[in-house]
């Protein structure tokens, strides 16, 4: 407090110590009585105040079960993400497989079986969710969904900045991309 600031409180205490002002008991009770009348919140803004208190927790509670259902919806969505994503190679030697059987004519019996096998497997892991990103030569490249592995001078003018060839396939797990794409891209 400076000196040039001299409050009611001290103007009291020096009436006070003077004489000129004398306290009496009573006076000051009373006052502390209407000022604790005041202070005292009455029933009605009580109820008010708890009811409100009530309706912040029930909604924040509400809050935290849509919360965590849509993370647990999430968590089972994507819960054989990692068991997918060891499989997936798995798939793609397969597909290798299938490739070089059809080149023997001898090796009949052989790609049926191996055929019988991929189907078997990559139906099975479609109904868990696995689905493969389709990839045409001349699609548009797009860096969230494909994978530029290299870029090549384009064939032709319409293949500048367009997809050329697919090098590995890529998957998603429900809407979400366990692997992308390798793509080859046309230079522009």
């Amino acid at each position: 407090m400076s000196k040039g600031e001299y409050t009611k409180e001290d103007e009291i205490k020096d009436a006070v110590e003077n004489g000129d002002l004398k306290i009496n008991p009573e006076d000051n009770a009373a006052e502390n009585k209407e000022e604790t009348k005041k202070e005292e919140p009455t029933t009605e803004d009580l109820l008010k105040a708890e009811k409100d208190r009530y309706l912040r927790l029930f909604a924040e509670f509400e809050n935290y079960k849509k919360r965590t259902t849509k993370e647990r919806i999430e968590l089972f969505k994507t819960a054989g993400q990692e068991l997918m994503t060891v499989l997936l190679p798995i798939l793609d030697d397969f597909e290798r497989a299938l490739t070089h059987i059809e080149d023997d004519k001898e090796a009949e019996e052989l790609r049926k079986g191996v055929l019988l096998i991929y189907q078997k497997l990559l139906k099975t892991l479609e109904q868990k969710g696995l689905s493969a990103i389709d990839v045409k030569q001349g699609d548009d490249f797009d860096a969230d969904t494909h994978e530029a592995i290299t870029q090549i001078p384009a064939p032709s003018e319409d293949l500048k900045g367009k997809i050329i060839d697919c090098v590995e396939k890529g998957y998603k797990l429900g809407d979400k991309i366990i692997r992308h794409p390798k793509v080859v891209v046309g230079q522009s």
